[in-house]
């Protein structure tokens, strides 16, 4: 059995979604104490229904979170709150991710080809090793201060060296 803590907001709305992610997942799911998932099944089942549930309780819809049951996506997680001890400093990064009108984040989004969740002090990927590493280079540097001009150039520098 594994257990997965996520938001409450989140599993409010995971309710909705239990008998259909149980069949896809092939494992019992259900919540306790508002936010505490539990997971049944066989480990592999497990294992790929934690991360499904993981991504979903960091804000991706149960569609892209789906994509981690197949072999080459993954999942990763840029906690702020670990970078940054300053609450305005997270909102601060996290509004330049997104950009203005959500352009930022839309154009990561489409040169790397991975997929991007901001919420709750997180910045969250989805895609296979290289999308992900693209999409990081670009992060790794609105994190740290620099312009969008230049995360862009990272990123495309990144996505050519890899030959993606």
């Amino acid at each position: 059995m594994q257990q997965v803590l996520i938001p409450k907001k989140r599993a409010e709305l995971l309710k909705k979604h239990l008998a259909e992610l149980s069949s896809k997942l092939n494992c019992k799911i259900s919540i306790n104490n508002e936010n505490e998932v539990l997971i049944e099944g066989d480990p592999y089942d497990e294992y790929n229904a934690k991360n499904v549930i993981t991504a979903f309780g960091r804000g991706f819809d149960i569609e892209n979170a789906l994509k981690l049951t197949r072999d080459n996506y993954f999942f990763k997680s840029i906690n702020l709150k670990e970078i940054f001890k300053n609450k305005d400093r997270i909102i601060m990064v996290e509004g330049r991710v997104i950009g203005k009108n959500g352009k930022s984040k839309e154009y990561i989004e489409s040169v790397s080809g991975a997929q991007i969740s901001i919420f709750g002090g997180t910045i969250s990927l989805i895609g296979t090793n290289e999308e992900i590493s693209i999409a990081e280079s670009a992060i790794n540097v609105l994190i740290d201060g620099g312009t969008h001009k230049k995360a862009y150039r990272v990123m495309e520098a990144a996505r050519k060296r890899m030959g993606v």
